[in-house]
């Protein structure tokens, strides 16, 4: 009788620590997202930063069931939204769009953080450098516009997206290669440059090739090369770089990043919904048309390609004069 009290006994038990979730057994699984999401975007609203966050973004909301609203914190040469991604709560409710920017600004002393101060989610896309000058110019192939340069130095103006951003750091490495003396101009983003490409206010921007697209195919700008391995997609008549004998090779990159110290569990819930809308159909279609190179990469190996980025951008600052001296 005993006997059979005591397996009684033990069978209540067991069930109540299987119902209690005692033991261990069971982990409460994590209710996120619960609400609005906010997508800080470092770049102005237009350009090509700002254009492929929201389009992801729209994508991300269907994996979320959740808003997300972005939010261009702008200012410093991208440090200010970068400073906003590395400071915001670390809940899961804030996340960011960082960009090679996050690399350039260290070397310079711009930014008090690096890589590291945050959590790497994937990496979205890469984009080569491109010049691009107004369609009016008198200089219609590379060369005359090395030659126009060399006759005229410093007299040349190229806009770029803020000072040691990355298309300041490819036009300088263009300069550099070719022996011309230019003005550097920096703008708060892609965007303002390219207007003040068109309005004539400077003579070329070395951004992307996606930030110019639409200006091109209306027939005010013209893309004088690009540089990367091959040909953009987009303008397949247009030479790189390399094929017109210059050898430059360089380019952007952006990813999706948070604040260092969210918990596990909504970063792994923030990767899978990021992943997932990076195979949004309608999203794909999309960067497609804006002439954007996607070019996904998973938490692990965005954090080597970061690292690799870094000293490589380090290197490259320091051979054109942009590093800050100790």
């Amino acid at each position: 009788m005993k006997k059979k009290l005591l397996i009684l006994v033990s069978f209540v038990v067991a069930l109540a620590m299987l119902l209690t979730g005692c033991g261990g057994s069971k982990k409460e699984e994590v209710k996120y997202p619960t609400k609005t999401i906010t997508m800080i975007c470092p770049w102005g609203a237009g350009g090509g930063t700002d254009a492929i966050l929201r389009a992801l973004s729209k994508a991300a909301e269907k994996e979320f069931g959740q808003t997300i609203t972005v939010s261009n914190v702008t200012g410093g040469g991208g440090s200010t939204g970068h400073a906003a991604i590395m400071n915001a709560k670390k809940d899961g409710y804030t996340i960011g769009m960082i960009t090679f920017e996050l690399n350039s600004m260290p070397p310079q002393g711009l930014a008090p953080f690096t890589y590291k101060d945050f959590d790497p989610i994937i990496l979205v896309n890469t984009d080569a450098a491109a010049l691009t000058v107004n369609a009016d110019a008198p200089y219609k192939t590379l060369d005359e516009f090395i030659a126009y340069a060399k006759a005229n130095p410093g007299a040349v103006s190229i806009g770029n997206s803020a000072p040691g951003s990355v298309w300041h750091i490819g036009a300088g490495l263009m300069a550099q290669k070719t022996g011309v003396e230019v003005k550097h101009v920096p703008f708060e983003g892609a965007a303002p440059a390219v207007t003040a490409l068109v309005g004539n206010h400077i003579q070329a921007v070395s951004v992307s090739v996606a930030e110019v697209q639409s200006q091109v195919k209306a027939g005010k700008l013209r893309i004088l090369g690009v540089m990367d391995d091959k040909r953009d997609a987009l303008f397949p008549d247009v030479k790189t770089f390399k094929e017109q004998g210059i050898d430059v090779v360089f380019g952007t990159w952006r990813g999706i990043g948070l604040p260092k110290g969210v918990p596990a569990a909504e970063k792994a819930k923030i990767e899978d919904a990021f992943a997932k809308a990076m195979k949004n159909p309608e999203f794909m279609e999309t960067a497609k048309k804006m002439g954007l190179t996607l070019n996904y990469k998973n938490s692990a190996d965005f954090a080597k390609f970061l690292a690799d980025n870094a000293a490589m951008v380090d290197q490259t600052m320091a051979s054109i004069g942009l590093k800050k001296q100790k």
